[in-house]
């Protein structure tokens, strides 16, 4: 264990401190992820759509309309299996999806949105363009294009870094280059 003391050139300094911390990149995302979750959540509830958690979206995003596996959408979720079945299970419960055993292999089931689920999708994409305009309104319209672009192509990047493999079909903004 290294006990050499580190020496320190300059007093730390709080003033810049409290100005980066504003700007902190941890802290920032989830400041939005929570206002964001808040938001949707709120307006689903007052479209219907009880006791649904933020959380969820990505789960049922990953849905296709031919159907999809557990294991599937746990690796497009990147979640673990449980934890994916654990989800399943509520939205099954809560009417959003249904389940069909496989006919070639009854360990396997497909899993697929129902009505029920499709109405959800809908409303969560207008409450997320509700949420653009909003931004759009602070920021500007070129400002969120291009935050979402900047933020799509890190995720692409990232997903690459760590074997995820980013859905086909998702294109970016328009104003995306790379």
């Amino acid at each position: 264990m290294n006990t050499e003391s580190v020496s320190v050139e300059k007093p730390f300094d709080f003033q810049v401190f409290y100005q980066e911390r504003e700007r902190a990149l941890g802290g920032v995302m989830a400041k939005m992820k929570r206002f964001m979750g808040r938001y949707v959540e709120q307006r689903l509830a007052e479209l219907g759509f009880l006791n649904f958690k933020a959380s969820y979206i990505g789960f049922l995003s990953n849905l296709e309309q031919d159907g999809i596996t557990n294991n599937e959408l746990a690796r497009r979720a990147g979640v673990t299996k449980q934890a994916m079945s654990k989800i399943v299970k509520l939205l099954e419960d809560d009417g959003y999806i249904y389940i069909v055993k496989c006919e070639r292999d009854s360990r396997s089931s497909q899993i697929f949105i129902n009505e029920r689920g499709k109405q959800l999708l809908a409303a969560v994409f207008n409450c997320m363009e509700e949420l653009k305009d909003k931004f759009s309104t602070i920021a500007g319209r070129d400002r969120v294009e291009q935050m979402l672009d900047t933020m799509v192509l890190l995720v692409r990047e990232i997903e690459k870094d760590t074997g995820v493999i980013p859905l086909p079909g998702f294109p970016c903004g328009s104003n995306f280059s790379h």
